[in-house]
Protein backbone atom coordinates (compact mmCIF):
# COMPACT_ATOMS: atom_id res chain seq x y z
CA UNK A 1 0.00 0.00 0.00
CA UNK A 2 1.34 3.60 -1.07
CA UNK A 3 -0.67 5.62 1.02
CA UNK A 4 0.74 8.41 -0.55
CA UNK A 5 -1.34 7.85 -3.24
CA UNK A 6 -4.26 8.33 -1.07
CA UNK A 7 -3.76 10.88 1.42
CA UNK A 8 -2.47 14.56 0.68
CA UNK A 9 -1.74 17.83 3.45
CA UNK A 10 -2.44 21.09 1.57
CA UNK A 11 -2.65 24.22 3.78
CA UNK A 12 -5.65 25.56 2.24
CA UNK A 13 -7.61 22.38 2.89
CA UNK A 14 -9.28 21.69 6.82
CA UNK A 15 -6.02 23.77 7.98
CA UNK A 16 -3.60 21.46 6.70
CA UNK A 17 -4.09 18.27 8.02
CA UNK A 18 -4.20 14.24 6.27
CA UNK A 19 -7.04 14.40 3.86
CA UNK A 20 -8.12 11.58 1.92
CA UNK A 21 -7.10 12.96 -1.29
CA UNK A 22 -9.80 14.73 -3.49
CA UNK A 23 -12.25 15.02 -0.52
CA UNK A 24 -12.02 17.10 3.18
CA UNK A 25 -12.40 13.73 4.68
CA UNK A 26 -9.51 14.14 7.89
CA UNK A 27 -7.61 10.72 7.75
CA UNK A 28 -7.84 11.29 11.62
CA UNK A 29 -12.24 10.76 11.16
CA UNK A 30 -11.12 7.75 9.13
CA UNK A 31 -9.20 6.19 11.86
CA UNK A 32 -11.56 7.29 14.80
CA UNK A 33 -14.57 5.12 12.95
CA UNK A 34 -12.20 2.14 12.77
CA UNK A 35 -11.20 2.65 16.18
CA UNK A 36 -14.87 3.06 17.26
CA UNK A 37 -15.50 -0.52 15.45
CA UNK A 38 -17.00 0.73 12.67
CA UNK A 39 -16.28 -1.82 9.61
CA UNK A 40 -15.10 0.11 6.16
CA UNK A 41 -18.11 -0.66 4.88
CA UNK A 42 -20.09 1.38 7.51
CA UNK A 43 -17.78 4.20 6.95
CA UNK A 44 -18.16 4.47 3.42
CA UNK A 45 -22.12 4.44 3.94
CA UNK A 46 -21.44 7.18 5.50
CA UNK A 47 -18.83 9.17 3.42
CA UNK A 48 -19.49 7.58 -0.10
CA UNK A 49 -16.52 9.26 -1.65
CA UNK A 50 -14.16 7.01 1.00
CA UNK A 51 -13.20 3.81 -1.09
CA UNK A 52 -11.78 0.99 0.14
CA UNK A 53 -8.14 1.57 -1.00
CA UNK A 54 -8.56 4.88 1.08
CA UNK A 55 -9.74 3.29 4.30
CA UNK A 56 -6.76 1.09 4.03
CA UNK A 57 -4.43 3.89 3.40
CA UNK A 58 -5.27 5.65 6.29
CA UNK A 59 -4.50 2.95 8.20
CA UNK A 60 -0.98 2.68 6.73
CA UNK A 61 -0.64 6.29 6.92
CA UNK A 62 -1.41 6.02 10.70
CA UNK A 63 1.10 2.92 10.90
CA UNK A 64 3.60 4.63 9.14
CA UNK A 65 3.13 7.80 11.77
CA UNK A 66 3.26 5.13 14.47
CA UNK A 67 7.14 4.28 13.64
CA UNK A 68 8.48 7.93 13.76
CA UNK A 69 7.67 8.26 17.51
CA UNK A 70 7.56 6.71 20.79
CA UNK A 71 5.25 7.53 23.32
CA UNK A 72 5.36 7.08 26.76
CA UNK A 73 2.79 5.02 28.45
CA UNK A 74 1.64 4.78 31.91
CA UNK A 75 2.72 1.98 34.25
Amino acid sequence: MVWQEHITVNPAVVHGKACIRGTRIPVAVVLANLAAGLSPDEIIRSYPSLTPEAIQAALAYAADLAEERVLPLPA
